[in-house]
């Protein structure tokens, strides 16, 4: 039986004798804090690891309650109900006659026109092609990366099995399972119709990809996550990792000098973290001191490499939330990227310094930005930037700007401190 007509089995009983069946079933596995029970502190490399601890001993206790926790609770309850996702779900199949490999097609390149059959494709940047929907591999990939990664923080904080069992069959299904898993590369991502089969800037399609890095970490312990599930998903990253940093996809992406090159970063970072290559993981941090910060930030705090894009506002948003990624996992590795600078005075706060009175209204965008701009990332970003800096202001003006923002998980993990 595959894991997907497992999956409908198990939903249409649980469907039966809910909700009162799930919760016995949570009162079961949410123990009473003790000695024996307090939690230790999970391997993830975004987030604190000694607060994640703290707050799952506070939550344990008991009369402890925040919008966050809340919001993550709905989050997991609603990917309780996702089926198993596999790379093999698409109808088309890659060049390579395997549909174990990941496939798509790149968003912004149209048919031309003015040629027959419209071959080779023409770019209109910014503009979607509608077209890429046909091949789901991208929206199967990001669904399966927020399901796992909120299960598995929900099961580490309320530890609650459930969370854990579901959060496993997402992971076995996408990587591990012969019958549907994915083959550890993205030659085929964002191929452009007569022009190339695939390329380094699919790349980007993964940057969320870390998240499944923690939700290893964050599994650990459980009765659903085995030694083997460990191993396999240890053997897939090893092996995609070293895909990224040996292809010529994976080299190109690594030479891309706008937000690109710092997703680059922001994944063979967390994967050489995983995999335990943490010297790695270093030398990369270090670097984008120069190669990113340096490269990308001006004094003033523009971003030139984004602003050419006909969506600027969005894509200087996208890269200054791929640097608060990098600065994160800094935090872990002994590498400050918060308040460095460039001898010109370029850094990460001076870019969203810059950003901030146009996103909040006070100024008018001056570049291109032919889509609508939703400003939810940037007010994360800015809550965020409230504890790293310990400036009450962004936090006041990322609450005027998305009131909900205070609902997110990973600012609420940012801000969140133990009694003393």
């Amino acid at each position: 039986m595959t894991p997907r007509a497992t999956f409908a089995l198990a939903l249409a009983a649980i469907s039966i004798f809910a909700p009162a069946a799930t919760s016995a079933l949570r009162a079961q596995s949410a123990p009473a804090q003790s000695a024996e029970t307090a939690a230790v502190a999970p391997r993830v490399f975004r987030v604190p690891p000694a607060t994640l601890a703290a707050l799952r001993d506070r939550i344990a206790d008991g009369n402890f309650s925040d919008p966050a926790l809340d919001q993550l609770r709905a989050d997991a309850d609603h990917a309780l109900t996702q089926p198993p996702l596999s790379i093999t779900d698409k109808p088309a199949t890659p060049p390579s006659g395997d549909k174990h490999d990941y496939m798509t097609l790149a968003p912004y390149w149209w048919p031309d026109p003015a040629k027959p059959g419209g071959l080779p494709y023409i770019r209109r940047d910014g503009e979607t092609n509608p077209e890429i929907a046909k091949i789901p591999d991208h929206q199967n990939f990001d669904t399966l990366i927020s399901s796992s990664y909120d299960l598995a923080l929900a099961y580490y904080l309320f530890r609650d099995e459930s969370y854990a069992t579901h959060a496993e069959l997402l992971l076995r299904a996408w990587f591990l399972d012969p019958a549907t898993r994915m083959n550890p590369n993205l030659r085929y991502a964002q191929g452009i119709r007569g022009i190339n089969e695939g390329r380094g800037t699919g790349l980007i399609e993964t940057r969320a990809l870390g998240r499944v890095c923690d939700a290893v970490g964050l599994l650990a312990g459980s009765k659903a996550w085995t030694a083997d599930d460990q191993a396999g998903l240890h053997d897939w990253f090893a092996k995609y990792l070293d895909w990224m940093r040996t292809s010529a996809n994976g080299k190109a992406e690594a030479a891309a000098k706008n937000n690109h090159g710092t997703y680059y970063d922001v994944q063979v970072t967390t994967f050489a973290m995983f995999v335990g290559d943490t010297e790695f993981a270093k030398q990369v941090l270090r670097n984008a001191r120069t190669k990113r910060i340096g490269v990308q930030v001006s004094p003033d705090g523009k971003q030139p490499l984004e602003l050419v894009r006909t969506k600027s506002l969005g894509y200087s948003t996208m890269n200054l939330s791929g640097l608060f990624e990098l600065a994160r996992l800094s935090d872990q590795a002994g590498v400050n990227l918060w308040t460095y600078h460039t001898p010109e005075g370029g850094s990460i706060r001076r870019a969203l310094d810059y950003l901030a009175p146009y996103v909040a209204g006070d100024k008018k965008w001056p570049y291109a930005q032919i889509a609508l701009y939703d400003p939810r990332g940037f007010a994360t970003l800015l809550l965020v930037a409230g504890e790293k800096y310990g400036d009450a202001h962004y936090r006041e003006i990322a609450l005027k700007l998305d009131p909900a923002a205070a609902r997110d998980a990973d600012a609420f993990l940012e801000s969140w401190k133990p009694a003393p």
